[in-house]
């Protein structure tokens, strides 16, 4: 039987009468009476299936959910721990390129050092190869004013008597 207003039919439990054995179902369960017990599954049972597909069904994304939050959550704190190190690591690059840099600057100054005394060295092998050949012109201007006899020379270098 179904109301007018659309609400819920009566059930053997709910009417009038008191019953003792009868229990009051949920107002979906109303064919669980039904005479006929082969004529398919019950909605009791029905329901129970449902509810017992949907838990299932929750379970499983529940699982799948948690095993990809697992998964991120283990990349994110590998995310953090990386920050962490590449942070130190700039940290340790910034103080090692300081400290390069006053080096860089101390060799700088050891180089331009070492250069002006190349360049003096140089300029005093210069100052005594023109020493050398003032003192040969000497040397020869001495041999021709004393009257002296033509000497060989041995080896390029100074003369010889």
């Amino acid at each position: 039987m179904v109301a007018a207003s659309g609400s819920v039919p009566e059930t053997a439990a709910s009417s009038s009468t008191p019953s003792t054995t009868a229990i009051a179902s949920p107002p979906s369960s109303t064919a669980a009476a039904s005479p006929n017990p082969d004529s398919g599954p019950s909605t009791e049972d029905a329901t129970r299936a449902q509810a017992e597909a949907r838990t299932a069904v929750l379970a499983s994304l529940n699982s799948a959910g948690s095993s990809y939050s697992h998964d991120l959550q283990t990349r994110a704190r590998d995310l953090h721990a990386n920050s962490a190190a590449i942070s130190a690591q700039e940290s340790d690059l910034t103080r090692n390129t300081a400290a390069l840099k006053t080096e860089t600057a101390k060799l700088s100054k050891e180089v331009d050092g070492t250069m002006k005394g190349m360049r003096e060295l140089g300029d005093l092998q210069n100052w005594t190869e023109m020493l050398e050949r003032d003192f040969m012109v000497l040397e020869e201007t001495v041999r021709l004013a004393e009257g002296g006899e033509e000497v060989g020379r041995e080896s390029g270098g100074s003369l010889w008597r």
